[in-house]
């Protein structure tokens, strides 16, 4: 038996083996949304395929890669998983995300013996998809792009040429694709590496005694925090704007959770079923964003291990927009995006003072692509933006961080985009009044311009347009995100998730939605409604409004008097949903 000084030695080990893996994926990627962002999801697992170390990126990634492993694992058996072997998976439906998705591993051997997995997933930028970049409104996995059911990228140690050339002449972009997938192997050989200089330096019974050690005691953790929470079953509804093909029919999402003494669980029964567009998800991102918000309840201050998600059940109907079966499409991944918060919406109505009311709800991505007049080759640069987050009991909302579904994630700074793009970035700021009022008020979103220089490509992925950021406890919702094509001019158009053809000169700005209000808003104290209005979230028009409160338009000074006359004016505030 392991001892708890080694146990924990050894558990930190294999975190310092997880974020340098990730060091070094950034250090190889060609790809910005990789190194710049952080579009990743990394993970040392154990035998099984549970997670006992990961760095953090795209938080529902590494759930995702347990899921993946496990399905490799039934699909082609341990005994087939030999040191030196690499392999590549994005079938979605065991992959956990789409196929630009991939999720590369290496299992982990010492001697003969298999002791684990080393895992890396990111986004790469081409696999022959129908569309160039992302496709919106695919209708059948076949649309999607070259299919990988783990396959060996390496065998033994020795490159597989023929998966390589397959993907090499089934990309638009084979040069940064191949490059990014060989940093994924490097990745992996990293962790490998790393792993088994554990199991050399404590013995490999000491490494496997911790490993169950680590997912033990997480498991643990979970029960306590499970403990804690309010015994009951909420059930909440949100939609996503559309599925990208049937464009004018919001998509239903549908959570009922029960939190028992012994178990949370997480019913999507009730969500859209024969969804024809790409928004469908594959059940191991379902289970992944569930178990996002379930850790964010129980265990938010310990690494992630697979121990937290055992108290945790979720149950999905197959054929649902929440469990998709072959052949439905799943390109557009966004549903697990917004999701989460309708598990957080549900849980509000049992426990409010312990959850966040709602984000502006979306990850608003922009990714323009096309062929750079500077240098004659195809460019294709993305990033996602920040939004308000929703305000809790006691605090205001974040203003413009990037969405609860990508914790340790970044957007890509202007002066790369600039310098990898024909785009300019005309302006970047907050968009004031965007965040819900409230006793304690909504995070503002954010706006960014891009000015095209040459003709291009520009895809938005924004899905939460249509619908509201929900509020709790009488505050005000947030106003929602939306995305502007030559705003100010006749040709203004204003829309949500599309796909753009954009001639030079033409501009397309990403605003981002603010986080719902906590509590009445005309509770808020005077003086943080000012310090708002002089630091330009609210204004001195909605400071009246919605706030009652007079706030000097130079001085940034209360009116005391004109303050407590529109207070006493105004009728019972009645804060929305």
């Amino acid at each position: 038996m392991t001892d708890a000084i080694t146990i924990e030695i050894i558990r930190h080990a294999l975190l310092s083996a997880a974020e340098e893996v990730a060091r070094n994926l950034c250090r190889t990627a060609y790809n910005t949304v990789v190194y710049e962002i952080h579009d990743y999801g990394i993970g040392i697992h154990d035998a099984a395929g549970d997670v006992v170390a990961d760095a953090p990126g795209i938080a529902i990634f590494t759930r995702g890669n347990d899921y993946g492993i496990k399905k490799s694992l039934e699909f082609l058996g341990a005994d087939a998983m030999r040191p030196g072997d690499v392999f590549i998976l994005n079938y979605p439906y065991w992959a956990s995300a789409h196929t630009l998705d991939p999720l590369v591993f290496a299992p982990i051997h010492d001697e003969d013996e298999l002791i684990g997995f080393a895992s890396c997933r990111i986004h790469i930028l081409d696999l022959n998809q129908k569309d160039p970049g992302y496709v919106l409104d695919s209708t059948d996995v076949s649309q999607e792009g070259l299919i990988l059911p783990a396959v060996r990228l390496y065998r033994r140690g020795e490159r597989n040429d023929d998966v390589f050339h397959v993907i090499r002449f089934n990309s638009r972009m084979p040069e940064r694709t191949i490059g990014d997938i060989q940093a994924q192997v490097s990745a992996c050989v990293t962790g490998v590496r790393r792993t088994r200089e554990i199991a050399r330096k404590y013995g490999r019974d000491a490494l496997l005694g911790a490993m169950r050690s680590i997912n033990e005691h997480g498991e643990r953790l979970a029960r306590i925090g499970l403990a804690k929470l309010p015994k009951g079953t909420w059930t909440a509804t949100d939609f996503v704007d559309s599925d990208g093909v049937d464009r004018e029919t919001l998509v239903r999402l549908t959570a009922t959770v029960t939190v028992t003494d012994d178990e949370m669980i997480v019913d999507w029964t009730g969500s859209a079923k024969d969804v024809r567009g790409p928004i469908n998800l594959p059940p191991g991102q379902t289970e992944a964003l569930s178990s996002l918000v379930f850790k964010a309840l129980t265990t938010p201050d310990s690494p992630v291990v697979a121990g937290n998600f055992a108290p945790l059940r979720v149950v999905t109907e197959p054929g649902s927009v929440m469990h998709a079966v072959p052949p439905m499409p799943t390109f557009t991944l966004w549903t697990g995006l917004l999701a989460g918060e309708v598990v957080l919406k549900a849980l509000a109505q049992g426990m409010p003072e312990l959850v966040p009311a709602c984000s502006g709800g979306d990850v608003c991505s922009m990714m323009g692509l096309g062929v750079n007049p500077r240098t004659g080759e195809p460019w294709l640069e993305a990033t996602n933006e920040a939004v308000g987050f929703g305000a809790t009991l006691d605090a205001d909302g974040e203003d413009g961080i990037m969405h609860l579904s990508e914790p340790g994630c970044r957007n890509n700074p202007v002066e790369v985009l600039e310098t990898k793009s024909p785009m300019i970035i005309e302006s970047y700021g907050y968009r004031p009044d965007t965040g819900g009022p409230g006793r304690f008020r909504g995070g503002v979103g954010v706006s960014r311009v891009y000015r095209f220089t040459a003709p291009a490509t520009g895809i938005c992925l924004v899905y939460k347009t249509r619908t509201r950021p929900w509020s709790i406890a009488g505050g005000d919702e947030g106003e929602p995100n939306r995305v502007v094509l030559n705003g100010g001019t006749e040709r203004e158009v204003v829309q949500g998730g599309s796909y753009n053809r954009l001639d030079a000169g033409e501009t397309l700005a990403n605003e981002t939605g603010g986080g719902g209000g906590y509590g009445d808003p005309f509770t808020r104290d005077p003086a943080a409604v000012a310090h708002d209005v002089r630091n330009g979230f609210v204004s001195t028009a909605a400071a009246r409004e919605r706030y009652g409160v007079a706030v000097h338009p130079d001085a940034f000074t209360v009116d005391e008097e004109a303050t407590a006359a529109l207070r006493a004016a105004a009728p019972a505030h009645e804060g929305a949903r």
